[in-house]
Order: C-alpha cells, then structure tokens, then sequence
C-alpha cells in the first residue's frame, strides 16, 4: 500500500499514517456520521417533542454532514435551537471535509504530503498549474475564505430580514442559512424553505450568491483572489484552464435554464407572482438545482419538464474543491470537449490554445460512467422499495434518487414517506454521493504498478 508520508527513520508508520487519502477521507466522514447519529440520539435539549429513532437519526446526520438537505422531520419545529445549532456544527464540518480533512489530520501529525497528494487534497488530482502546496496554508486559506464568506453572508441576510422578523429574531436563521447556503446543505430554519420569500428578490439573491460562492471551488476562489491582486499591483496574472473551464461553464449553466424555468413556470408555480419576482425565482431555482436544496417553489406542483430539467442540473453539479456534489463542471466541461474534438477527428482533445492529457479526458469519462450506473442503481431499488408509497410516481422516485447521490437536497416531498427500506438506499446514495466521486477520482489518479503495464492483444470491437 502507498504511504501518505515519506519518513526518514525506519520506524514503521501507524494504522493512521498508512492510509491513503480517499481512505482518510471516508473513514472521517464515518465518524463524523457516526458521531452525528449517537449526538442525536445521546444528548439532551435536542428536540421539541419527541427523540428521533436511530433510523432516522442516522438519515438526519447522514443528510447534514453530506451537505444534502433531504429531512424526514421538519427542522424549524421538530428541533429546538440547540437541536438546530448541533445540525449547523455537521454541516459545517462536513461541508469543509471534502477540501481540509485529510490535510487536518497531516498538519495535527506534522507531516508532510507529496505532490500528488496535495492535488488530491485539493479535489483535482494531476497538474492544474498550482505551485506547491503547504498543508498548513490550504487550511488557513479554506477558513478565511468559508468564514470571511460566511460572515457577509450572515451580515447581509441579517440586515435583508430585520423588517420582517425583528432585530433579535433575525440573527438565528441569517447565521444558519449564510452557513447552510455557503456550504450547500440546503437545511433550513423555515419549515417551508424560503417558499415565503418568494417576493423578495434580493433575499433570494443573497442566498444564491452564497450556494455559488460555495460551489465553485476553493481552487477558484483562490486563482480569482490573486487575479484581482494581480490586477491592483498591475502584474499579469493568467487563471488556469481548470478556473476557466469552471467559470465559464458555471456562467452557462447559470444563465441557461434561468429563462427555461422562467418560461416552464410563468403560469404554473409562478402564477401569483409580479415579473420581477418570476424572474428572481427562474434564477434561483436554477442556481440552487445544482446543489444547494433551497426550494422557493413547492416541486411537486411545478411541471414534469420543470424537475426534469432539475434532475439534469442535479447530475451536473457544483465544483471541484467546493461544497458541491454532482458530476462536477469541469467533468461536463471536459466530456463536451472531448465529443467535439472527436467529431472534428482530432486525436488529441484541447481546448483555449492548450492539450488535455489522456488521463484527465479518460477520468471524466469513468466518473460519468460510476455516477450514471450509482444513480441508475438507486432509482432502481427506491422504485422497488417505495412501490407502495406513491403508485405510479416514478419522478418522484428518479427525483429523490438523483437529489441523494449528487446531494443537492431537494424532493417532491417522498422524502418523508420514504419507508424504512428506503431511507435506507438514500442515506447510502447520500454518503456515496459525498464521498464515491473523490475517492474515484482518486484511484483513477493513481500511478499505475508494473503489473498493470501487461496488456493483452489488440482487438476492435464495433461501436455505434
């Protein structure tokens, strides 16, 4: 097995010090599950009624250290405040484990990671242009951005719902929706989402800015820093073609399906509202289908083209090296430039005067194949299971399977119905949706041993 660090001595490392990084990075997220569950069921003060049952405690810590968002129990009256501030703990700490856990753990040991390893920590495995890495400097950099983020956020949703709830009965959810939204988790102090601010545009704003902000990826967040640094001392600074390929495919998928929903709604969930307020809410809807989970429409009555087209964008995805789930853009990126070069019969595919590398090309096309065959798996056995809840409901199913694995949070309201079985296939889309896509990458990153250079003999095979 690899070493994640290289010692001098010939002492043999520990249990610890010999695991790899995606296996660092599920064994933290068990324990984190694992202590979400036993603090729901163990620790007093939690709810306003009664305890949940270890199932659904289970579900609960499953859904808020994955960032998802999917509930069995309303959060804004089955919990009290120190029930909701314990959720808000998981989801922060499960929304910054994807990028800073395993690099924790390396900084708390005082080791050192290779190359390699930093890519991997970072949610892109090869060459992205990144200089070295120091540990202890992505994890100073990955607070300042999530809490300098958070804290505008908590700042402008507080002074956004003052009006409306008071000065004192505003700071609570503008702490926890800034914190969920930045972190993609879709948990909400309101028992409809943010259905009751459907008229208030600039409320729906801020809270996309953050699920943005939160989805596009450190590795970004960081080239953009040093871009508008850059500028200000006037010096050349050039984004990589990773932080290029995220922002412009996230602006097209942005802008894209906003006049799609805006049109697929006007008269439908959209009906009662003013112009502006259908068109705030085309974009909202939009930018939190990738990810997010904040619903400011009741889905079950939206069309069937309405949450098909949020299914796609569920698929989709934030970011690498962000709080988001999903196939990731720069995934999509990457197999469309793929096709098209292909079809311009280039062997080589490239993009903005710059070659891709087979390995990163072949890598979007494995993780295309695990997340279709995971999701097309658990649609499968949630159909079977749930045949009895909803007779005849397969969107319902296709809509809550893909919200788990891709942990966007989102439902056309199963989740509470969903039986045992069933709640049983989400918390493992859930938990492989967070964790699968990283570790996947991860191995297929993995520098290949002599005994994989043995091939066989060539032989064609027809396709098409």
């Amino acid at each position: 097995m690899r070493q994640l660090w290289d010692f001098p001595t010939g002492r043999r490392p520990s249990l610890l010090q010999r695991l790899t990084p995606p296996q660092l990075l599920l064994l933290s997220f068990v324990l984190l599950i694992v202590i979400g569950t036993l603090g729901l069921k163990t620790l007093p003060g939690l709810y306003t009624g009664e305890p949940l049952n270890w199932l659904d405690a289970l579900f609960t810590a499953t859904s808020a250290v994955c960032v998802t968002g999917l509930v069995v129990v309303d959060t804004a009256t089955y919990f009290t405040f120190r029930g909701q501030l314990f959720l808000l703990i998981l989801i922060q700490l499960g929304g910054l484990g994807t990028l800073t856990f395993a690099s924790l753990v390396i900084v708390a040991l005082g080791g050192r990671i290779s190359l390699r390893q930093e890519a991997l920590s970072v949610g892109n495995p090869l060459e992205i242009g990144f200089h070295r890495i120091n540990p202890r400097q992505l994890v100073r950099d990955v607070a300042v951005f999530t809490f300098g983020i958070e804290g505008i956020g908590i700042l402008l949703l507080y002074g956004l719902w003052v009006p409306r709830l008071g000065w004192v009965e505003a700071v609570w959810p503008a702490v926890f929706h800034s914190i969920s939204a930045f972190c993609n988790a879709g948990f909400s102090t309101f028992s409809d989402s943010l259905m009751s601010f459907q008229n208030d545009p600039l409320i729906l704003l801020a809270v996309a800015a953050l699920v943005i902000a939160g989805g596009i990826g450190f590795l970004t967040l960081e080239e953009l820093y040093l871009w508008r640094k850059a500028q200000r001392e006037k010096r050349i600074f050039r984004l990589s073609l990773h932080s290029r390929l995220v922002l412009i495919t996230t602006l097209i998928l942005l802008l894209a399906p906003w006049p799609v929903y805006v049109w697929l709604e006007w008269d439908v969930t959209f009906a009662e509202l003013a112009f502006v307020d259908k068109l705030s809410n085309g974009f909202f809807i939009g930018v939190t289908a990738r990810t997010a989970g904040f619903n400011s429409i009741d889905h079950s009555k939206a069309t069937e083209a309405t949450n098909f087209l949020t299914i796609v964008l569920m698929a989709i995805g934030g970011s690498p090296g962000g709080m988001a789930g999903g196939m990731k853009t720069t995934t999509v990126a990457l197999l469309a430039i793929l096709a098209w070069s292909r079809l311009r019969g280039q062997e080589v595919a490239g993009v903005a005067g710059r070659s891709l590398r087979r390995e990163t090309t072949d890598r979007a096309v494995g993780l295309f194949a695990i997340g279709f065959v995971s999701v097309t798996i658990g649609i499968l056995i949630l159909t079977m299971t749930e045949r009895h809840t909803v007779p005849g409901a397969f969107l319902d199913r296709m809509f809550e399977a893909v919200s788990a694995f891709n942990i966007v949070g989102l439902s056309m309201g199963l989740t509470p119905h969903l039986t045992s079985g069933g709640r049983l296939v989400v918390i493992g889309l859930m938990f492989l949706g967070r964790v699968g896509p990283l570790a996947a990458a991860a191995a297929l990153s993995a520098r290949p041993s002599s005994a994989s250079k043995f091939r066989y003999a060539y032989e064609e095979v027809a396709v098409g």
